[in-house]
Order: structure tokens, then C-alpha cells, then sequence
């Protein structure tokens, strides 16, 4: 780590970061107001677009890798040393907001470029990724890019298709990337300095405290279950009440369960029953069948266990009490991360630089800051979220904010990488 002699030089262009961050909210602009650029959509392509020409127009190298990752360096060259990354993802929910994940990577390509322009001499090579398919909206395989680049692809399914059973392997040839060639885009851990995160906080905890930086320490782990709960279809008028088997109703009994599970702290942080689909979903109809996602997210892996555990043994209940059957697979399990001291160092000292107030906390949503935690130091800087909201086209944060994150980005970049 460097001493900060010759940051007081170094400021990130605000105008231009700002600029570029409106500028590319027009990509994927949803007609209920928000933002929808699900991960190898068209959209997603015309972001990674955008966001390469801006680094080729300044001279910065960029391309696509195997997994459909946005990769953006000073030259074309594999990296020959230590190599730093900074980034996020510019996929979106469904009418999500502006700002999830696409700030991290402007700010990151900001950084890079102002470290560019002002010729500083680095020790440890420096490159902005944006991970393809953080969010999973489409292909129900999130963290893909960072997965990928981690070296985890063993650990995706082999032919991943979307929620319609469309196969991904032609979108990611359309995104420029390639479904039998993903070991050539991991990234051996030895070539890796670390990983840093610029992203909004997504909760009201920074603002309502008046932090300016949040520091993360540790993001939660996430388990989703993937459950059909099956009984009979039948005519609602005419089936008596004593010989339905609804799985609607065996729903809204795990619904209630789920919800009810953070209580007292036993099991788990935070608990949701999201994605609901009935079949056949008709006025008049006992529905025959309900698909549903349950989201489970703690700090502690024993407690996320629990609470998966939990859950199945309900599932039988249900069986029971309902005449329903079940089946429930894993569909997404990501293991709590720690974030690095001396990345979280670095990144507090920045700041106190800067003179912004540090505020230490958690992560509640997930990031692909976790999985690049498996295999080099990683860390996460939030900043302050209007309303705490997120996902939503209401989700903002004030251009002061956006502009100090990003300023604590590069003086944390300069610390650690500059001569």
C-alpha cells in the first residue's frame, strides 16, 4: 500500500460520470418507468455496447470474454502481473432502477480513466469488469459472469435455459461470449490482487444515519428453493370445501411460514416467498398447481441452513394438512462472504481523506463482490440510497453522493496500486 502523496491531484471527472450514467439509463428504459435489461437480452448487449465504445473512444481496450463478461484495461495484452478489478454489472431486473450495478461499473471505468489521463504509474494492473447476469431475471442463473471468471462453471448447470425454456447458449453467442469455452474466461486466483465494489446501499440505512460510506464487512449468504406445490384442479362451485387439495392455499400457509421465520433471530436474517405462478390461475377454477420461490439470507451459514431445513419440513406439513404433494429443488446457493481488512482499510482510510463519514456494515443483498471473495480479497463500498429503495424505478441516490463514491473508489484504487 502506497502513501497518499499525490492524491489531492486525482479527482474523477463528476460531470462525465454523470453524463455517462444518464446516458446509458436510456438502454433498456421500461414504458412503467423503470429500467429492463435482464442478462442476454438485447438490452444487456446494447449496455455492454455503450460501455465498451466509451473506453475504446479513450483509448482503453475492451472486450467480451467467454461468459459474456465486459472486460476493460489500458491495452489488449493478458495481464503479466498482479491485476486489480473493479466493477459491478449493467443487467437489471425486470423495471428495475438506474443505478443497481451500473453505477459500480461507470465508477470503476471513471477510475481507470482518470488514473489513464493523469499518466499515474502503477505497480498493479487495473481492470473494470462488468459481470453478465448478476441479477438472474431471464436466465435463472445469477452471479453467472462472476462465477465464470471465478472459475466456478463446473458449478452452473450444463445447459442453462431461461424461464421458458429457452437455451442460453445462443443469447451468450449473442452476447459475444461462448457456452463451450467458459473455462477460457476464469481468471487464476495468483494473477488477481483483489476485487473492489462501488454500489448503492439498496436500504435506508446510510441515509437515515447521515453516513456518507458505508464500508462492508460481510455479505449475507442467499438460499433459493424452487417449490411446485401439486394438488387438483377443479370447479370452484361445485367441489365441496372437505375434498379441494389446493395448493394455493397450501402456498399462502408456507407464505405465512416463511415470512414468520426471521422472528427472534433463530433461523435466519431475512425470509421471502417472490416469484408465485397458479395454473390455471382462473376465476372459477381450484387451482391444480403453484410454483413459488423462497429466498433465505443470513450472515451465519448454520443459520441459512436452519432455515432451508426448516422450510422442507414445513413442505411435508403441508402434505398433510392440505392433501397437496411437492417437490423443492436448490436453485441458488451462495455461501456468506467476509470482506478483506486490509481492502476495508484501504477503503476507510480513503474516505477519512476525503473527509466523509464511515459507517461499518452488512450487506443484505447479495453481490458478485461474494463470489470473487472465493478466490482474491474482496471488499464493497456503499453509498447513501434515497428512500432506501432499490429495485424499483423509484431507486436514486443525490449526484453529491454518486460523485463521493466514486472519489472514494479511486483513492482507495491510487492507495493500493500506484507507485
Amino acid at each position: 500500500m502506497t502513501s497518499t502523496t499525490g492524491t489531492d491531484l486525482l479527482s474523477v471527472d463528476a460531470s462525465r460520470l454523470l453524463d455517462h450514467l444518464r446516458q446509458l439509463a436510456e438502454i433498456g428504459g421500461d414504458p412503467a418507468g423503470g429500467i429492463t435489461r435482464p442478462g442476454f437480452s438485447r438490452a444487456a448487449s446494447l449496455a455492454n455496447d455503450f460501455v465498451a465504445g466509451m473506453a475504446r473512444s479513450r483509448g482503453l481496450d475492451a472486450r467480451i470474454d467467454a461468459g459474456g463478461n465486459l472486460l476493460i484495461a489500458r491495452d489488449g495484452a493478458a495481464p503479466a502481473r498482479p491485476t486489480l478489478l473493479l466493477g459491478s454489472h449493467l443487467d437489471t431486473v425486470v423495471n428495475g432502477g438506474w443505478l443497481d450495478g451500473a453505477y459500480g461499473v461507470l465508477a470503476a471505468l471513471e477510475s481507470l480513466l482518470t488514473l489513464t489521463e493523469q499518466e499515474t504509474d502503477l505497480h498493479t494492473e487495473v481492470v473494470v469488469v462488468a459481470f453478465a447476469n448478476e441479477e438472474g431475471a431471464l436466465f435463472p442463473q445469477p452471479f453467472w459472469g462472476s462465477m465464470v471468471l471465478a472459475g466456478m462453471s463446473d458449478d452452473l448447470p450444463a445447459a442453462p435455459t431461461d424461464y421458458n425454456g429457452n437455451p442460453l447458449s445462443a443469447a451468450l453467442r449473442r452476447a459475444g461470449g461462448d457456452l463451450t469455452n467458459l473455462p477460457s474466461a476464469a481468471w487464476p486466483p495468483a494473477i488477481l490482487a483483489g476485487y473492489l465494489e462501488l454500489h448503492i446501499e439498496q436500504g435506508p440505512v446510510l441515509a437515515d444515519e447521515g453516513a456518507d460510506v458505508g464500508l462492508v464487512d460481510a455479505i449475507v449468504g442467499r438460499t433459493v428453493l424452487s417449490v411446485e406445490l401439486l394438488g387438483v384442479a377443479a370447479h370452484a362451485g361445485t367441489t365441496p370445501m372437505r375434498s379441494r387439495h389446493d395448493p394455493l392455499v397450501a402456498a399462502a400457509d408456507l407464505t405465512t411460514f416463511v415470512h414468520q421465520l426471521p422472528d427472534g433471530g433463530r433461523n435466519c436474517q431475512v425470509a421471502t416467498v417472490g416469484r408465485l405462478e397458479v395454473e390455471p390461475n382462473s376465476a372459477n377454477t381450484v387451482p391444480g398447481q403453484v410454483r413459488l420461490t423462497v429466498d433465505l439470507r443470513d450472515v451465519d451459514p448454520v443459520r441459512l441452513n436452519a432455515a432451508s431445513e426448516a422450510v422442507r419440513a414445513h413442505l411435508h406439513t403441508l402434505d398433510r394438512r392440505y392433501g397437496t404433494s411437492h417437490r423443492c429443488t436448490l436453485a441458488v446457493c451462495s455461501r456468506p462472504a467476509v470482506m478483506a481488512p486490509h481492502l476495508r482499510r484501504a477503503i476507510a482510510a480513503a474516505a477519512s481523506d476525503l473527509g466523509l463519514r464511515v459507517r461499518d456494515m452488512n450487506s443484505g443483498a447479495g453481490h458478485d463482490a461474494q463470489i470473487m471473495a472465493t478466490v482474491t480479497p474482496s471488499a464493497m463500498i456503499f453509498i447513501p440510497s434515497i428512500g432506501g429503495v432499490s429495485h424499483v424505478p423509484d431507486e436514486n441516490s443525490h449526484d453529491r453522493d454518486l460523485v463521493a463514491g466514486a472519489q472514494v473508489l479511486l483513492h482507495t484504487v491510487h492507495r493500493l496500486v500506484a507507485r
